[in-house]
């Protein structure tokens, strides 16, 4: 199936805040519930040990990602990490509430590139979700310009170009439905736009059949990769069985060489 690189609404400028909010609190809630990326774990945890980094730059955030609940099973395997939270549209709502639930998670409050990061926001940088939002050229200036800086890098996918996966979501506007009087924070916003005005179902079903359809294969990102000037990096990338589906989950690891030594 051929990758197709369409839009998706909630990354639009023209996107209200309440339903681009309301989109990646109920990202987050699914994330929270279904932990599919539980079995990136010891992988993930293996990159911060070799590469001696105990600051995580996350970006593409959302409303967290997986990272209230990633982080205490990283600690269960002695990797102690402290998070900063990044986005191009920070979520202010998650980022509230991330404060009052860990400390050692923190949400940077100013837009931030994933392209160009600011020098001052350094660590080992994770994209969860969201590697398949770029198009080819700005997924290798991701990759670069960590490279560039010196920072390992790991992106996971939970979606993947294929019939099951979009056929798993048509469920999404179900999904929606069910779960929204139980997301936190509670928004008032997000009633309105499922109940009422019964946008953000349509719009999350639409937004994840694109992550299908948008989602890097393995021999795609092997192909980033090769695009890259990065001989002294070590890079990992494959698939590993979801604890949470039917769906593998795709991952990219790259360490700077001399650290992974």
């Amino acid at each position: 199936m051929k990758r197709l690189h369409l839009i998706e609404i909630h990354d639009q400028d023209w996107c209200p805040r309440t339903v681009r909010d309301g989109e990646t609190n109920y990202l987050q809630f699914v994330i929270a519930t279904t932990k599919p990326y539980a079995a990136m774990v010891p992988m993930l945890a293996a990159a911060l040990q070799r590469t001696g980094t105990r600051q995580v730059l996350d970006l593409c955030s959302g409303a967290a990602g997986p990272w209230l609940w990633l982080q205490p099973l990283l600690a269960e395997r002695g990797v102690s990490v402290s998070v900063c939270l990044t986005d191009k549209y920070p979520n202010v709502n998650a980022r509230q509430s991330n404060r009052l639930t860990d400390l050692s998670i923190s949400y940077h409050p100013q837009s931030v590139d994933a392209t160009r990061v600011r020098e001052e926001l350094t660590g080992f940088r994770t994209i969860f979700s969201a590697f398949h939002h770029f198009r080819p050229e700005q997924a290798c200036a991701v990759l670069a310009d960590a490279v560039h800086k010196r920072q390992g890098i790991a992106v996971f996918e939970g979606t993947q170009r294929s019939v099951p996966a979009l056929l798993l979501m048509l469920l999404v506007p179900l999904m929606v439905l069910l779960m929204t009087p139980f997301i936190r924070p509670f928004r008032w916003s997000g009633l309105l736009w499922t109940y009422l005005i019964p946008l953000m179902p349509l719009i999350a079903l639409f937004d994840g059949l694109v992550s299908c359809l948008r989602t890097y294969s393995v021999e795609e990102l092997r192909d980033l990769v090769a695009r890259l000037d990065a001989n002294d990096y070590n890079w990992d990338i494959g698939t590993v069985k979801s604890t949470a589906g039917p769906i593998s989950i795709t991952y990219l690891i790259g360490e700077p060489s001399e650290r992974a030594a």
